[in-house]
């Protein structure tokens, strides 16, 4: 990650959740949103062939109210931090048994910026008076994000 993309990551960690990041946080991070972003592109190919499809709809995201929230948060945030450009470069496409569409792919930046979102509450909802967030931290995040997702 370039030190420009590093600084607006870590400003928007600051401004979403008053949350102070590093490099080890920012690296934990991009797993996290991988990992996220994985697990809901495995649940849009089952939508997709459950509705005699071969390529992923956006439609076929299973996107909740609650991350629906947090992408209009991101996209809020966005235009002042620019930040979905750089997720679109690092959010993996990861090969699956379908193609994504042109619009599915559009997407997923967003998407990733709304996990951002959420992530980032949840280490406050966990521990509103959290500043520096650690390794225990982060798999706390990960477990409710699991159990959710």
């Amino acid at each position: 990650m370039e030190l420009t993309s590093i600084a607006r990551f870590e400003r928007f960690f600051r401004e979403t959740a008053s949350l102070d990041v590093d490099k080890d946080d920012l690296r934990r991070y991009n797993d996290f949103i991988n990992a996220k972003v994985y697990d809901l592109l495995i649940r849009a190919q089952a939508a997709a062939k459950a509705n005699l499809r071969d390529v992923i709809q956006p439609s076929d995201l299973p996107i909740t109210k609650g991350l629906q929230q947090s992408i209009e948060s991101f996209r809020k945030i966005n235009k002042e931090l620019e930040l979905a450009p750089i997720l679109d470069h690092l959010t993996n496409r990861p090969p699956l048994d379908m193609a994504y569409s042109d619009e599915t792919e559009a997407e997923l930046p967003r998407i990733a910026g709304g996990l951002s979102v959420a992530l980032a509450h949840t280490f406050k909802i966990l521990d509103p008076k959290l500043k520096n967030p650690h390794a225990a931290e982060w798999e706390k995040c990960r477990q409710v994000f699991d159990e959710l997702m």
